[in-house]
């Protein structure tokens, strides 16, 4: 960092220094005061690494840092949403929460949304596990769990990477974590890309396990890895294809179907028909990304046109903006649903991308 004052340069002050800048019309400057130098430093970010982000993104902004104070001078319209911002960073750090530019660039979105309060959705801690905390990192992110807390059947429907199973999953664990349910049962129809399974090599174990290794790879990741198999032979952890829940009634549990779009209306139905007693389900999908023979009807695209009104049944719709993948993944899925668009309005008897049915 440099003691220049120049547009767009980040400046610490001499302790006692002073200058004094002319107004420029239609500007204003406001000061973020910190609490203490290490609360300041953890706002600002490693090597100034946040402040540089914030600095990039709104380059008609002038910030120059003295002591525990920032202050940010520029377009009246642009100055009251920064303070706002640092302000939001400021709860953050409160909430022992590391600032980085991924966590600015959620909170300059959420913002932008009109998020009531980005912190309270970044700091909302579902699980904790091998020294990590999963948390929403968006504000429908926030709304899906909140959901999946006050109803009993939900249905996460969305593009890829906007975290609709691995919520549902963190959920689950933390049910059987706080004994709310006795076992979590994970399940997705073996359907996938035009194979069926009698055309794969192997065992019938072998032919389903390449369906289900998501949710292996979700529970290794929130769970002790040792336990797992210990929980499975139980019955405790039950992984299983669809056709396994025909004629069964689950209790106490919390039950995930996955990959539903891939479901036909039969399926769906008897899948929600499974519904026991202290049970709780999520039902996550795509329905951009059906895989089903040509002809056949989704189950996912039609179950809310059926479900509608039906109290304690929550839909949950998440967008290309809650994508937490590669920044690149969002561009994609926007891409995509611009395209869809366009093949309907040209005549094209496709779906919409937003994931309604």
């Amino acid at each position: 960092m440099t003691d220049s004052t120049a547009s767009n340069s980040p400046s610490r002050q001499p302790a006692g220094a002073s200058f004094v800048e002319l107004p420029q019309p239609g500007s204003r400057t406001e000061v973020v005061s910190f609490d203490s130098p290490e609360q300041m430093v953890q706002s600002l970010g490693a090597q100034d690494e946040a402040l540089r982000f914030v600095e990039a993104a709104y380059p008609t902004l002038d910030f120059h840092v003295r002591g525990n104070e920032l202050s940010i001078s520029g377009p009246a319209a642009d100055v009251p949403r920064i303070m706002r911002l640092f302000e939001e960073v400021r709860g953050l750090v409160e909430r022992r929460t590391t600032v980085t530019p991924a966590v600015l660039e959620q909170l300059v979105s959420m913002l932008h949304s009109q998020a009531a309060s980005p912190v309270d959705v970044l700091t909302h801690n579902i699980l904790s596990s091998r020294g990590r905390t999963i948390r929403p990192k968006t504000l429908n992110q926030k709304n899906y769990v909140d959901a999946i807390d006050a109803n009993t059947v939900v249905f996460g429907i969305g593009p890829a990477g906007t975290g609709k199973t691995y919520l549902a999953m963190a959920k689950a664990v933390q049910a059987l974590q706080q004994k709310e349910v006795t076992r979590i049962i994970l399940t997705r129809p073996a359907v996938e890309a035009g194979e069926r399974l009698g055309f794969l090599p192997g065992t019938l174990s072998e032919k389903i396990d390449p369906y289900l290794r998501p949710l292996y790879d979700a529970l290794h990741e929130m769970m002790d890895p040792e336990s797992i198999p210990r929980l499975m032979a139980a019955g405790t952890i039950e992984v299983a294809p669809l056709a396994y829940m025909r004629g069964r009634t689950l209790n106490d549990a919390f039950i995930i179907l996955d990959e539903a779009q891939n479901t036909t209306p039969e399926q769906m139905k008897m899948f929600l028909t499974r519904l026991g007693f202290g049970s709780k389900m999520v039902v996550t999908g795509d329905v951009t990304q059906v895989d089903l023979p040509a002809g056949a009807r989704s189950g996912l695209r039609i179950v809310e046109k059926i479900l509608t009104g039906i109290d304690d049944v929550h839909f949950s719709f998440l967008e290309a903006a809650d994508v937490v993948r590669h920044k690149l993944v969002g561009d994609i899925v926007r891409a995509y649903g611009r395209w869809d668009e366009e093949q309907i309005l040209s005549g094209y008897s496709g779906h919409a991308a937003n994931g309604r049915p």
